[in-house]
């Protein structure tokens, strides 16, 4: 069991040693700002290893659980232009998020799966039959914080690759959106200025984000709709 834990507990002292160091206060839109000629500069000679290096970057930082997901999805737009920086930050995001999941599985799903008795068993067989279309749903609406869901669908028992696909499927739409803001913001951050983000919880853009993860659960409701009318 202790082996077990080992890879949840060197995760938990990495993300404290990435706070004490200060390094995740400095991933903020003035350091943003501050360094993006260079940044601009870095990539232009670095094109073939400068995406991988981002990807690393933003994995590291989802597997970690830190909160600084939008800077660096609105960084990717930035420095790499809507489509690619959009690719790139689904692809990191991905990265990090079956990192966690793996850690999280292999360290408490026995200890859970023994603790939660029928209960977890009822979970677990919803998410066997459905996890894909209700993390699809969870994905669509980026309202929950990342990492929640994240270990939420481990501890619950949804298999990988459902998992991983539900994941790029479902946080494709707000990334892109994320980072065409950042494709549009050089001379707000060289100014010192903050992007406005209340662009993707504004109703043109949530809303079919919301009609998304509707038709995505219309099976599951129609399923539970049709069972006691059968």
């Amino acid at each position: 069991m202790i082996r077990r834990l080992l890879p949840l507990l060197a995760l938990a002292i990495i993300i404290l040693g990435v706070w004490w160091s200060g390094v995740a206060d400095g991933l903020n839109w003035a350091s943003l700002g501050r360094y993006q000629t260079r940044l601009t500069a870095w990539i232009a000679d670095h094109r073939l290893i400068a995406p991988l290096v981002y990807i690393a970057a933003y994995s590291t930082a989802t597997a970690l659980s830190l909160p600084q997901g939008a800077v660096l999805t609105v960084s990717g737009g930035l420095l790499f232009g809507t489509v690619l920086g959009g690719a790139l930050a689904v692809t990191g995001a991905t990265i990090g998020a079956v990192i966690l999941f793996l850690i999280a599985r292999s360290a408490l799903a026995e200890t859970v799966a023994a603790r939660g008795g029928k209960l977890l068993a009822l979970v677990r067989d919803g998410l066997e039959r459905d996890g894909f279309r209700y993390l699809l749903a969870i994905r669509l609406i980026p309202l929950l914080p990342f990492w929640l869901v994240n270990l939420a669908a481990s501890l619950c028992g949804m298999r990988l690759l459902p998992y991983a696909t539900a994941t790029v499927l479902g946080i494709a739409p707000a990334t892109f959106i994320f980072a065409s803001i950042g494709a549009g913001i050089g001379t707000v951050l060289a100014a010192g200025g903050t992007p406005d983000l209340s662009l993707i919880f504004s109703l043109p853009v949530l809303g079919p984000l919301i009609g998304l993860a509707v038709l995505t659960l219309l099976p599951i409701l129609w399923r539970k709709w049709r069972g006691p009318h059968a």
